[in-house]
């Protein structure tokens, strides 16, 4: 039995949003899956701007990472932010909703549960490293034969080993379930703003102060702030990977001046905006 293989050999595009095309192609790589008995299956899309995968799930773990653009990725517990350089793990048997935010290049690994290794049950983001890209990128363009040879079995052995040492990152959204912190929360991703208050919520929602800090954090596990923040992230992302200027997005987003929105990023993410991305990923947004 070889240790990987690799189902992209011509990097096939996907087709449009909910077009017909779309169902047989997920539904042959479903199929592809569940006949494979390696370790590890690879696979290499491209996507256009605002495609849509439906909620399905895995038999396999995946790690799901964004070469190009920025994915969306959303199931009960939440949602989960990719941007460029960045991957997701979803568990095996997790259901998940896939949307592109922009056009999209991605790689997936799908890996068999009892070779996941430690943190396997946990659905999180996190940042790749150098070596980790790299052998993505060798695996997704190994042909069959490559795949099945001595350097083959190393590459996919070494992949296994440094997926538990890719370091998580705090792009994680989670969502109440209350209806009514449910609304708020979908209404703020939608126009975000940092005039948001626990007393303007509690108003709204007709509870207390003391009330809403409690039901907030038992529903999201996070402070309104903290979910502020991480949500603020969810609507700049995209924008700057995209080239906007961080100077536009922090105004648009509220903030008073640049220097704040850059101090917000970088608690949030250990970098500022302009370092965040890549040279040939999401680009480096400008000032």
């Amino acid at each position: 039995m070889q240790v990987g293989q690799t189902q992209n050999r011509a990097t096939p595009k996907a087709p449009e949003r909910h077009s017909p095309g779309f169902d047989a192609v997920h539904t042959e790589r479903l199929a592809a899956l569940a006949a494979a008995d390696e370790p590890v299956v690879a696979f290499a899309f491209d996507y256009p701007a605002s495609h849509d995968v439906p909620p399905h799930r895995h038999s396999r773990a995946q790690l799901l990472h964004a070469c190009r653009g920025v994915v969306l990725v959303s199931s009960a517990a939440g949602r989960w932010m990719i941007p460029p350089d960045h991957a997701v793990w979803i568990p095996a048997g997790v259901e998940h909703a896939v949307t592109m935010l922009g056009p999209v290049r991605m790689q997936s690994l799908y890996v068999l549960p009892e070779m996941a290794g430690g943190g396997a049950g946990v659905l999180k983001v996190v940042g790749l490293t150098d070596l980790m890209r790299s052998l993505m990128s060798e695996a997704v363009e190994m042909s069959a034969a490559m795949a099945a040879s001595e350097r083959g079995a190393l590459l996919f052995k070494l992949l296994l080993a440094e997926i538990p040492r890719q370091a998580e990152r705090p792009l994680g959204l989670p969502f109440p379930a209350e209806p009514r912190l449910a609304a708020l929360c979908r209404r703020f991703m939608e126009d975000p703003s940092p005039d948001v208050t626990i007393d303007s919520w509690a108003g709204e929602t007709g509870m207390s102060r003391r009330s809403f800090t409690r039901a907030f954090k038992r529903e999201t596990g996070v402070s309104l702030s903290i979910w502020r923040q991480q949500a603020s992230l969810f609507a700049a992302l995209p924008r700057l990977a995209a080239g906007e200027t961080v100077t536009s997005v922090a105004l648009d987003l509220g903030y008073e001046n640049v220097p704040a929105f850059t101090t917000m990023f970088k608690r949030m993410l250990g970098t500022p905006p302009r370092s965040y991305f890549r040279d040939g990923a999401g680009g480096v947004p400008p000032v």
